[in-house]
């Protein structure tokens, strides 16, 4: 009986392994956000 289960699990394994998956969808990362650059304002500004 150990080997019908075994069998069983074999063939559970291989049919979810042959299963189509999904396909992996690329979403790029966000781009970073502009910022401007500081202003000189005096001398001690």
């Amino acid at each position: 009986m150990s080997k019908k289960i075994i069998l069983g699990l074999v063939l559970v394994s291989a049919f979810a392994a042959c299963q189509r998956q999904e396909p992996e969808v690329y979403v790029p990362p966000a781009p970073e956000p502009v910022t401007t650059e500081p202003v000189y304002q005096g001398k001690y500004g």
